[in-house]
């Protein structure tokens, strides 16, 4: 009987797999792309911005993930906690799914991004205004040298 991994991959507010019968993972951190098979020693390492594959029988699944952490316990259990997670079948359909949902948030944050520039040059639009004296004579603003001083 061959052993097999247990991989379990999960987002702070869901489940995304829980694979008894996995024959192989792999992942990527900062020091490159590595496989883990049963019988691995205990480990643990922040994940990059990456794909995770693992293999049941001859189907190989994706997991695209924005970083997190996975850790390798007993040789057989496999975790993977990160904050967001996108399930795939195909690897190019899923590459295809994570730049259009790229392009979608880059949109967004490029319009906040305006929406904050504009908000930030009102609010000193208001505090000029606010904070300017009123009724005051330019040569009295102007050097700093009014009547009785």
């Amino acid at each position: 009987m061959t052993s097999r991994l247990r991989l379990v991959i999960s987002t702070p507010t869901r489940l995304l797999v829980d694979e008894p019968e996995a024959a192989s993972v792999r992942g990527e951190d900062a020091s490159g792309a590595f496989g883990i098979l049963p019988g691995h020693a205990n480990f643990v390492t922040a994940l990059s911005a990456s794909v995770l594959r693992w293999r049941v029988g001859e189907k190989e699944r994706y997991c695209a993930v924005r970083g997190g952490v996975m850790s390798v316990k007993d040789g057989l259990q496999v975790s993977v906690a990160c904050r967001h997670g996108v399930l795939g079948d195909e690897l190019e359909k899923l590459e295809a799914d994570i730049r259009a949902a790229a392009a979608v948030q880059a949109g967004a944050e490029s319009r906040a991004r305006v929406e904050q520039t504009r908000l930030h040059a009102y609010a000193v639009r208001q505090l000029v205004r606010y904070l300017r004296p009123a009724g005051l004579s330019d040569s009295i603003i102007g050097d700093g040298q009014g009547e009785g001083q």
